[in-house]
């Protein structure tokens, strides 16, 4: 039957390949089961729902990329936009039920993209110097926020922020966590992130960082949140929206196009079959997560560990989704852990480093593509925003384009993001 359903003889695959390879990419994104309730809880949302909204964005999303699309494509809650998400509730003062409804609202817009042809224009319009310098400023902007949970850096009048002290214990754990995930890392360890966890946590038991109430217990009960999408308009949260939507769009049609070219999905001409099917799965996660209290979805590139390990039809993706089911029996040990900033704080100043790749592909010998990807990167963690970041880039490049004469290659759908985020800046300062 699973061979009928998967179709694993097509694919050049079997039952127990798949089964590994869904075992694989699960060990390598767990972590995010950890991560994002850490990161969220600091909000103010109750960890409890963070850690069922994140279990069930990834089931809904995988389940779909599985039976809907047959690919071995995980999805999860993102790094980067869950810390934009805490940034955004500080910043717009608003509670965080206002910016789970701008969340709502990007995942619905997401939807109707992925019906269309809109979301390949919109990507196709988008020079890839603005594309990399939004995927390395979200890097940047984790990192740094993995380094001030830790107290790596801490704030200071003089400089703004400075190195904290190195022998204090939550510190030292963390650099020790850091350097004994880095080995893991570099030696190729599968799963290299989750147990650089899993031994960071061991010592914080026994130096008494980490208290454990209890191991396994009955899955918290999941809320729907009231989301107020009303507040969400009448604060102009406009930007926000579109934030969440163009790094969401960016961030998983690229994963999502790199993991498929591993596996030999993309066909000669370049397309990717059964791609709609495929778009709708981060996007419905997205949409659902919302509503139960998560920040946006997408495909994680920890998937191509699974198609390393011969993963090539949904069924990896079907194991995936049934592994994040039996983590919700362990919100305990999740909630201590989450607790502890020593254990997740490597994990993001490492995935940081990973988004930067992209910096490679970007013309630095052009001044007009260089610069409008340098004030992203360099904007959004001193502002703390990546909206900010995006706006500054988007209205760089196009101007600049013009004033050297190749005004004509820009899309027009870049010179009307231009003024709808200048009118943004002067009329919604802050927002």
């Amino acid at each position: 039957m699973l061979n009928k359903w998967f179709r694993l003889n097509e694919n050049h695959t079997n039952v127990k390949t798949e089964l590994l390879a869904g075992l694989t990419t699960f060990l390598t994104m767990v972590y995010i089961v950890v991560v994002n309730p850490a990161i969220l809880s600091s909000a103010g949302v109750p960890f409890e729902q963070v850690f069922m909204a994140t279990i069930i964005a990834a089931v809904v999303g995988t389940l779909i990329m599985a039976f809907a699309a047959n690919y071995p494509i995980a999805i999860a809650p993102g790094m980067g936009l869950n810390a934009y998400f805490v940034t955004e509730v500080v910043q717009q003062d608003v509670s965080y039920s206002v910016i789970f409804g701008a969340v709502f609202v990007s995942g619905i817009l997401f939807v109707l993209l992925s019906l269309t042809s809109l979301r390949k224009t919109l990507i196709t319009a988008i020079p890839p110097s603005l594309k990399y310098g939004i995927t390395s400023g979200i890097g940047l902007f984790i990192a740094f926020l993995g380094l001030r949970m830790s107290e790596i850096i801490v704030p200071s009048e003089e400089t703004l922020v400075t190195l904290g002290d190195l022998t204090a214990k939550g510190p030292l754990l963390t650099v020790f966590g850091l350097f004994f995930t880095l080995i893991l890392i570099a030696r190729n360890v599968t799963g290299g992130l989750f147990l650089g966890m899993f031994v960071t946590g061991i010592i914080g038991y026994f130096t008494g960082q980490l208290q454990l109430e209890g191991f396994i217990q009955a899955p918290p009960a999941p809320v729907f949140w009231d989301m107020d999408l009303g507040a969400v308009f009448s604060n102009g949260l406009y930007t926000v929206i579109f934030a969440f939507l163009l790094v969401t769009i960016f961030d998983t049609t690229g994963t999502m196009i790199g993991v498929a070219e591993q596996a030999g999905f993309i066909r000669k001409d370049g397309s990717l079959p059964r791609a709609r099917a495929a778009l709708m799965a981060d996007a419905s996660a997205t949409t659902v997560g919302a509503m139960f209290g998560t920040s946006p979805s997408s495909a994680y590139i920890e998937s191509s560990s699974g198609v390393a390990a011969g993963g090539r039809t949904g069924l990896t993706t079907l194991v995936v989704a049934f592994l994040f089911i039996l983590s919700m029996f362990f919100a305990p040990i999740v909630g201590a852990v989450s607790g502890l900033p020593a254990i997740t704080a490597p994990v993001l100043i490492i995935v940081g480093c990973f988004m930067m790749g992209g910096l490679a592909k970007v013309n630095w010998g052009s001044f007009d593509d260089a610069f409008p990807a340098f004030i992203i990167i360099l904007s959004m963690p001193l502002t703390s925003s990546i909206a900010t970041g995006i706006s500054f880039g988007f209205i760089t490049y196009p101007l600049l384009k013009l004033v050297t004469g190749k005004g004509k290659g820009v899309h027009w759908m870049l010179y009307m993001f231009a003024v709808i985020f200048i009118l943004q800046m002067v009329f919604f300062p802050g927002h």
